[in-house]
């Protein structure tokens, strides 16, 4: 396998990265793998900034050739597993971010996520776990505590739910989600014919994580 010190990603070709210019940056990357077709931190990129731009096919595929090369950096995996659960593939998800916990288990984002995946195949055991595990690591993340709240009412314990909602609003008064989550559980327990029905549960969903890249 390649050695990364030995990678030619160069300071230039981020700069495209850092600026936010993801064209360039594609176009930038793509010419370090032609010339360097085992770059594994250039396709590593290269995906991010595919990703960037909402082409998550390649974004996916690039992340995947910078892993079979033998890349192994906790946020290759968990951008791979956050890109996974866009798509809709759950259980590979799950596979790439415990990865990026194994490789970086003192990052809550890689629990956080690992935890959304577990949810989204109902899982809420093993979600919870998660959430604990990036809880004790961050406690103040709005996204989880939102989260664990989502889960509880899944499992119909509205009460807890509530108290995690009921908290979280009071905590942050500018994170919307709470406050969205408790209008729906104050609709779901009191039904009204004045009030339009509630949505289901998944319209409790909590939002990502944001990314440590």
């Amino acid at each position: 396998p390649p050695r990364f010190n030995d990678q030619v990603c160069s300071a230039t070709d981020d700069y495209f990265l850092g600026v936010e210019d993801y064209g360039e940056a594609i176009a930038s990357h793509r010419r370090v793998l032609a010339a360097h077709p085992d770059d594994a931190l250039a396709y590593y990129h290269l995906g991010f900034a595919y990703g960037m731009t909402g082409d998550r096919t390649d974004e996916i595929a690039d992340y995947r050739k910078a892993a079979a090369l033998g890349l192994r950096q906790w946020d290759l995996y968990l951008n791979l597993g956050r890109a996974l659960l866009e798509a809709a593939d759950y259980g590979a998800a799950s596979n790439a971010l415990i990865t990026a916990v194994a490789l970086a288990p003192n990052r809550p984002e890689s629990h956080f996520n690992l935890a959304l995946a577990y949810e989204r195949r109902g899982m809420l055991t093993v979600a919870q776990e998660q959430l604990q595990a990036s809880l004790q690591l961050d406690p103040m993340q709005p996204d989880a505590r939102n989260m664990m709240g989502l889960i509880y009412a899944e499992e119909r314990d509205f009460s807890r739910a509530r108290q995690i909602w009921d908290g979280l609003a009071r905590a942050e008064p500018d994170f919307e989600p709470a406050r969205t989550n408790l209008a729906i559980l104050d609709r779901m327990e009191h039904p009204s014919p004045a009030t339009p029905a509630p949505g289901r549960l998944d319209n409790l969903r909590t939002a990502f994580a944001s990314d440590p890249y």
